[in-house]
């Protein structure tokens, strides 16, 4: 596990959490968690496991799961967001903690700015400018990717790689991710083609096409409702002959190499924000931070199958994942 240092008000942030899960909390209390997909996605388990843990038994705890990665239209969008709000307002939670963008950008946003229902996001892509965070009511953990250190990785391990190609979903948050691997790659001299997509087959149609750039950049398949892991861990076996690199772990078993976000740190860091807010602490006292730590793996299924070499200290640091 490699951990990221971040600026100072983490510090701070911590040692506010630290002393308020001392504290205990009252089983009275009500926890609302808004997860914007729903469960069995990958990353909004992590994030619900980190979270469950936490609280424990510290609060009444209900889920709301918005689905909006399987029904990501408009009008489903804004429908969910209805519902969150009616059994917010029925409810009447203590606390609401949120899971990722749409969560924030169809609930919180247009409901509850300045409510006097505090709320804990976590899982924001990147930054949180266009929904005018932070709020009196509001603070949260921003998702973040560690890019640069994969770009510097990809030009070591394919010897000054200058052409690359990003794969995934059509959906609001893969279009807001590849914003910042351009933004990154600029920076680092490459030239980042994209194909973001909306079925299976488009999706491995613009994955044999990328074996002739100098790496890939594997995004999420989330949005992609006719995937097949087997079918497509089969092809991506066979097909891989240039350096595929990704940030989601549950895209390990189609990528050859690894830096993965961990979904737990969200769900962990936001209960003890809530239960500090539950304590006492107002939402404006505790600092935006950004996620602190990510994983390596390697897939050695692909690696072997695709004759690319590894340096022996990448390949002694990583956890090891089977297609």
């Amino acid at each position: 596990m490699v951990v990221i240092t971040t600026h100072k008000t983490i510090l701070i942030a911590l040692v506010l959490l630290f002393s308020a899960s001392l504290s205990g909390q009252a089983v009275a209390n009500k926890c609302l968690f808004i997860s914007s997909y729903h469960t069995g996605y990958a990353w909004s388990d992590g994030v619900e496991s980190g979270l469950r843990e936490t609280l424990g038994g510290k609060c009444e705890l209900k889920q709301f799961d918005m689905d909006t990665k399987r029904h990501k239209d408009e009008v489903s969008k804004k429908e969910a967001a209805r519902k969150a709000r009616e059994l917010i307002e029925r409810w009447r939670p203590d606390v609401v903690i949120t899971a990722d963008d749409n969560a924030a950008k169809y609930v919180i946003k247009p409901f509850f700015k300045d409510h006097q229902v505090p709320f804990v996001f976590c899982g924001i892509n990147w930054n949180v400018d266009e929904y005018g965070f932070p709020y009196s009511n509001t603070t949260g953990m921003v998702e973040v990717a560690p890019i640069d250190v994969l770009f510097d990785n990809a030009r070591h391990i394919q010897g000054g790689a200058h052409r690359a190609i990003y794969i995934g979903a059509s959906t609001l948050t893969e279009r807001k991710n590849l914003k910042r691997f351009k933004r990154a790659a600029d920076k680092h001299s490459i030239v980042l083609e994209d194909r973001l997509v909306n079925t299976t087959k488009e999706w491995m149609i613009a994955y044999r096409e990328a074996q002739e750039f100098d790496f890939v950049v594997i995004g999420s398949n989330s949005g992609i409702n006719d995937w097949n892991t087997k079918s497509v861990s089969d092809f991506v076996v066979e097909s891989t002959k240039t350096l595929t690199l990704t940030n989601h772990g549950w895209m390990m078993p189609y990528t050859l190499l690894g830096l993965t976000k961990i979904p737990e740190e969200h769900g962990e860091w936001a209960a003890l924000v809530a239960l500090a807010i539950l304590d006492g602490t107002k939402p404006s006292e505790i600092p935006i931070v950004s996620n602190r730590k990510w994983d390596i793996w390697i897939n050695h299924a692909i690696l072997e199958q695709s004759g690319i070499r590894l340096p022996e200290s990448l390949l002694r640091k990583a956890k090891k994942v089977s297609s």
